[in-house]
């Protein structure tokens, strides 16, 4: 294979807290989804659970910079897109044809019988390319209809073509202006937005999306290219819990300060104390389970949220059956992402890994 070889493809070894960390971040979001669902911002106890999404961006930054930093000058801007394709896009294919199952035979909603077969396909089509298409009003005007949480890959995409076409090569002085300029971006645009950051994912904050991406993945790639390091003892359970406790800071006035100060600084620390962090040998099966399911969990858990929503207009459950749906429901998701992980995930990228070496 031309600029490949083994070396160049190999993965590097993983931070283990923070494949754990992202699992931690994605029930969060999953929790999250539901509550929200049911109750408003001010009643959900885990009203900042959407902050996860960022996390994820800036953990995403530390990875990539991680991961390719030194080999992507070897491995050449077509190969690096391989790899990324094959590690992203095989779930982002799961979750539109599982969204549009759903979408099809949920039993407790009429809302395909409003939709023409030709548009029903753009819809799928642009789901499976991921080319925002926000033509489903009784879906929100959702960037992706069929699979919500697939805004958050578009803009993934975005920041790792322009790692590959110059981010990689910027200097440490630039990369930390950028991150700054960036910075006052997500300061503007929460204030643009009446002080939260829960924008991004449908078409009036569409480019709410590309401010959230933009500081935390480049503050991801600068806490690594500045070795910002803190080495600690503080473990998995403690930047696991300093983790919730971001996701549980309640919504308030103050929104305007706590969720930008959340973006912008504690994250960035909680991914730095993760790297550095010693691992108890104890949690290592679990940190790994955690960051294996993260990514599934994630692109497959909003299908469910739809019925879920359609069964909770119709049905209006007590507080007591809301509990028990939540509860059962995330551990139920939970084992759907370990099912696509299993035997759709590693087997579809494992096929692709070799088909590309044989080329």
């Amino acid at each position: 294979m031309q600029n490949t070889n083994t070396d160049v493809l190999k993965t590097k070894q993983h931070f283990q807290i923070l494949d754990g960390l992202r699992g931690i971040a994605a029930l969060a979001i999953v929790i999250f989804h539901f509550m929200e669902i049911v109750y408003e911002p001010s009643k959900n106890f885990i009203a900042h659970g959407f902050l996860a999404v960022d996390f994820f961006f800036c953990l995403s930054g530390f990875v990539i910079a991680y991961a390719y930093h030194d080999r992507i000058g070897k491995m050449g801007t077509i190969e690096f897109f391989k790899s990324r394709i094959i590690r992203l896009h095989p779930l982002v294919v799961f979750g539109s044809v599982l969204g549009l199952l759903t979408f099809l035979f949920d039993p407790f909603s009429s809302h395909p019988e409003t939709y023409e077969t030709g548009k029903l396909i753009l819809i799928f089509l642009s789901s499976l390319f991921l080319v925002p298409f926000a033509v489903m009003p009784d879906r929100y005007f959702n960037l992706f209809g069929l699979n919500a949480p697939a805004w958050s890959l578009f803009w993934e995409y975005v920041a790792n073509i322009l790692y590959a076409l110059f981010l990689h090569k910027l200097s440490r002085r630039a990369l930390l202006l950028l991150t700054v300029i960036a910075g006052v971006g997500l300061c503007f645009t929460s204030n643009h937005a009446g002080g939260s950051l829960l924008g991004g994912w449908n078409d009036t904050t569409f480019w709410d999306g590309g401010a959230r991406i933009s500081y935390s993945f480049l503050a991801g790639m600068l806490i690594y290219r500045s070795n910002w390091i803190i080495k600690s003892k503080i473990g998995f359970t403690g930047v696991s819990v300093l983790l919730l406790i971001a996701f549980l800071v309640p919504f308030s006035d103050l929104n305007w300060l706590t969720e930008p100060f959340i973006v912008l600084f504690y994250f960035p620390l909680l991914i730095a104390i993760g790297a550095g962090s010693t691992l108890n040998q104890g949690l290592e099966k679990i940190c790994i389970f955690l960051g294996k399911i993260s990514y599934p969990l994630y692109m497959t858990h909003y299908a469910v949220m739809w019925m879920f929503a359609s069964y909770y207009i119709s049905n209006k459950p007590g507080t007591a059956q809301l509990t028990f749906i939540i509860i059962s429901g995330t551990l139920f998701l939970v084992g759907i992402a370990y099912l696509t992980m299993k035997f759709y995930d590693i087997p579809v990228r494992k096929y692709l890994t070799e088909r590309r070496k044989k080329i």
